[in-house]
């Protein structure tokens, strides 16, 4: 099912770039890479070993449709705000976090069993991505191509479509005979979220699908006439708990997985 949704919303997203393209707008290709901060069940919320510890990378391909100008007979948009100060970005990603749980509940003085529990468990995220951004530039498109500015920036907003392959994983071999048979028939993970020890039977390394919503800050830099710099700041919320391979009904733990990238990237004109 997943394989199939996906193959649908890439046919949709093909069909409308071409569409896009007979109309006469020109194009813009590149590529974006970066380290990702994975904020999910793993590790005390809001803690910056946390932030910093379940940190992991991700690459992309990114398509612009540029409105300010017309590859079909190498000249300028009619000159609207829409078409001098927007941008439509389309993306294939993925992006890959090793989890862990990081703060007081894991500090190697505690010496409790649900300590070597939480320090015992690992998990990855997993996460393709395709979808599309409307970029807004509150500076002239028009002027930044023609070299009137060094810097472009900009604020997106869209969504995406999220093919999810996590990982969870219980490591045994620091608790006593009973602590891990105990682990194993009652709670096959145990971790931690908002100061509280849950136990939690509700993991998995099935793949999955899921939308999420993205926005993002960043600038471009003009770096030759028919190539550009960029640098953005993404924040993607999910709209699901399990991209970590955890979730739970606990009332204390109510929220979403999300991530931070930071994302370098490269664009070139095609037209």
């Amino acid at each position: 099912m997943v394989k199939k949704n996906l193959l649908l919303l890439m046919l949709i997203g093909f069909s409308a770039q071409t569409l896009m393209a007979q109309l006469g707008f020109s194009h813009e290709i590149g590529a974006i890479t970066g380290p990702v901060a994975f904020q999910s069940d793993y590790g005390v919320r809001s803690d910056f070993e946390t932030n910093a510890g379940n940190t992991g990378f991700g690459v992309g391909i990114v398509h612009y449709i540029n409105f300010a100008y017309r590859a079909d007979c190498n000249c300028y948009t009619k000159d609207s705000f829409f078409n001098d100060h927007f941008k439509l970005r389309s993306e294939i990603s993925y992006n890959k976090t090793a989890l862990e749980h990081f703060g007081e509940w894991v500090d190697p003085s505690r010496n409790s069993a649900a300590a070597r529990r939480l320090r015992g468990m690992s998990g990855e995220a997993n996460v393709f991505d395709l979808g599309s951004q409307l970029e807004f530039f509150p500076y002239s498109i028009r002027d930044f191509a023609a070299g009137g500015y060094t810097f472009a920036p900009f604020i997106s907003l869209g969504a995406h479509y999220n093919s999810m392959s996590p990982k969870a994983a219980q490591d045994l071999s620091q608790l006593t005979t009973a602590e891990a048979a105990q682990t194993e028939i009652v709670a096959p993970n145990v971790y931690q979220a908002n100061n509280a020890i849950f136990w939690d039977e509700s993991s998995t390394n099935e793949g999955f699908s899921s939308w999420s919503i993205v926005w993002s800050i960043g600038t471009r830099y003009k770096l030759t006439p028919l190539s550009d710099l960029m640098i953005d700041l993404r924040w993607q919320y999910y709209f699901t708990d399990f991209a970590d391979g955890l979730d739970h009904n606990s009332p204390s733990d109510k929220f979403n997985d999300w991530n931070v990238w930071l994302n370098f990237g490269y664009i070139y004109y095609l037209d």
